[in-house]
């Protein structure tokens, strides 16, 4: 048999009262109910939680190891009712979000009429940024970052992962000579970006085993910018599932080697800062753009 809520409250406040007639009191039930709760759960876990003396109630080795996880327990009960309260709530007020360029475009803009349906009284401010900002400094409520975080004064919530593929036009590829391994790309153009070296790490194994990292013909600090010239026909692209999957199926972009290719997965987060109490609009945007985004991806 289970344990039930009502057995851990009554533990969980008879330690945090020292006294079961306190506890009692204090959960507006008889000593002796509180009393039956104690031996109930003391009788499933088959273990003494607490020793009982006249004068005073000790935890055992045992009351002591499980009193960790009842708090836990009655903790995230506590929060998931508060969740739905908020719910409840009709959300509203500023809410200042920021990404890269590509991330709003692609993802963000393209469901923003649905969420502003559903929260009509939220009033939405979005920034873009290809570079980290300060949340402060920008005034930024949430930011939504694509690849491994670093900053730990941030709180963040994983919404997501997206595959990286390397990719080409297929005007371009009629243009070039065939592409059977990685090391026919040397005779190609390579469209990379200007700033960030590990974004030309492309996912495929060099002879160290190691993701090979190309040299750029072609460089742009903005991954829309290198697609749109990989569209054009300019080159050889690699970017993030979530900027080409249109591209894709309308057969715009074909992945280049794709029975070579290791899956690489860039994490998609949003952060903001550890001390922000989050707000009702925080908490339905986060909730709205995580469902779109397992759907999207």
């Amino acid at each position: 048999m289970k344990t039930t809520l009502e057995e851990l409250l009554a533990f969980v406040t008879v330690v945090d009262s020292h006294s079961i007639t306190h506890a009692a009191s204090k959960l507006n039930q008889t000593v002796s109910g509180i009393s039956r709760a104690l031996g109930r759960l003391e009788e499933k876990l088959e273990t003494s939680l607490l020793n009982r003396t006249t004068r005073r109630l000790a935890l055992t080795e045992e009351g002591q190891a499980f009193l960790i996880h009842a708090r836990k327990i009655l903790a995230s009960v506590d929060e998931a009712e508060d969740q739905m309260a908020i719910r409840r709530q009709q959300p509203s007020g500023l809410l200042r979000v920021n990404a890269a360029s590509p991330f709003m475009i692609h993802t963000i803009v393209p469901i923003i009429g649905e969420f502003r349906r559903l929260y009509p009284q939220i009033e939405l401010e979005l920034n873009t940024n290809d570079h980290f900002i300060d949340l402060l400094e920008q005034k930024t409520d949430i930011a939504i970052r694509i690849g491994e975080l670093r900053d730990s004064t941030l709180h963040a919530r994983h919404l997501g992962s997206s595959q990286r593929r390397a990719l080409a036009s297929p005007e371009y590829l009629k243009r070039y000579p065939p592409i059977a391994s990685t090391e026919d790309l040397t005779s190609h153009q390579l469209l990379g970006f200007t700033q960030i070296d590990k974004l030309n790490e492309w996912p495929f194994s060099d002879d160290n085993g190691h993701l090979l990292q190309i040299v750029p013909n072609l460089t742009a600090s903005s991954g829309e910018t290198l697609r749109q010239l990989a569209l054009a026909g300019e080159g050889i692209v690699c970017l993030s599932d979530f900027m080409t999957h249109k591209n894709r199926l309308q057969g715009e972009l074909i992945e280049v080697l794709p029975q070579q290719t290791v899956k690489v997965m860039q994490p998609i987060n949003a952060v903001y800062y550890r001390n922000t109490q989050l707000s009702a609009r925080i908490t339905c945007f986060l909730d709205f753009l995580s469902n779109r985004i397992k759907i999207m991806l």
